[in-house]
């Protein structure tokens, strides 16, 4: 919704102040479709020779990030809490071999069945059940596992982060491209140099809006949405983060519910429940079936 204000916002303030100053649009308007060809279509290219297919994928999948914002509401993380409440406590009460089933075939889990969009997420589902594999292997160095999880953590938000540096790398790219289609212009109208003034004056202006579009899409528009969707994969990742939270706190001896508090305190404010909302949700938690 802000995203949306923002825009509306940004092209009212720009060419409302241009036209209460006087200027006159149809110049703009006039050479816009053939400047946004030149401009929108270098760029556009320039990011598909750039970037891999799955970047690229992700750039048309992060406009809808931009506006819907981050994926992972305040219930999520509650049920990721939940969830990783009663794997860890299943290990400390029954042991590992009660918890085999649960993380060899999560799928047919009658723990994970209760949270389907954690189980929905195949990084957060292999996360969990890696690093509890692991724990059943004796692996029970809670600095190792940390460090193993960790490096888990940073590829995965490494190419996480690869749609929003391709589109900053876009904008970066804007204002040069915008120079490109003003010269191309200023060689349309030197083509053309026997014309009268006024028909001279049209042409260079209609040169200078490349020159205008580039840095406008680069700072106004495409600048701004990278770092949003920086921003929303930065709050995202905090939700993988909890696992690691929680999972190193069971390790280090805890109990289930000292661990799940532990890992709250790594949720975004934004999202982040209360203790007493957090232990509600623990003692409503839905029965395994």
């Amino acid at each position: 919704m802000f995203q949306i204000i923002g825009i509306v916002l940004l092209f009212a303030m720009v060419f409302g102040g241009y036209t209460i100053a006087g200027g006159k649009m149809y110049v703009i308007l006039k050479s816009l479709p053939y400047e946004m060809m030149m401009i929108g279509g270098a760029a556009v290219a320039a990011l598909v020779m750039s970037n891999s297919p799955a970047t690229l994928k992700g750039v048309a999948g992060g406009f809808g990030k931009v506006f819907a914002g981050p994926k992972w509401k305040k219930q999520d993380y509650t049920d990721l809490l939940s969830l990783l409440f009663k794997l860890t406590k299943t290990m400390k009460s029954k042991g590992v071999i009660a918890l085999e089933s649960h993380i060899e075939k999560p799928a047919e889990s009658a723990i994970f069945q209760n949270y389907p969009k954690v189980l929905k997420d195949h990084f957060a589902t292999d996360f969990i059940c890696d690093t509890l594999r692991m724990m059943t292997m004796n692996l029970e160095d809670p600095h190792q596992i940390e460090d193993a999880m960790e490096k888990q953590l940073e590829k995965h938000h490494h190419e996480a982060l690869g749609p929003a540096h391709a589109l900053q790398n876009m904008a970066d790219a804007l204002p040069a491209l915008g120079i490109v289609a003003a010269v191309l212009g200023v060689i349309k109208t030197m083509a053309a140099i026997t014309e009268p003034p006024e028909v001279l004056g049209g042409m260079i202006g209609g040169a200078l809006v490349g020159t205008f579009l580039g840095v406008f899409l680069a700072y106004g528009l495409v600048g701004p949405l990278a770092v949003r969707l920086k921003e929303i994969t930065d709050e995202e990742a905090a939700y993988y983060k909890i696992i690691r939270s929680v999972l190193v706190a069971h390790l280090h001896g805890n109990a289930a519910q000292i661990s799940v508090e532990i890992g709250r305190g790594d949720i975004p404010s934004t999202a982040q429940p209360s203790f007493a909302e957090l232990e509600e949700a623990l003692q409503n938690a839905p029965a395994d079936a």
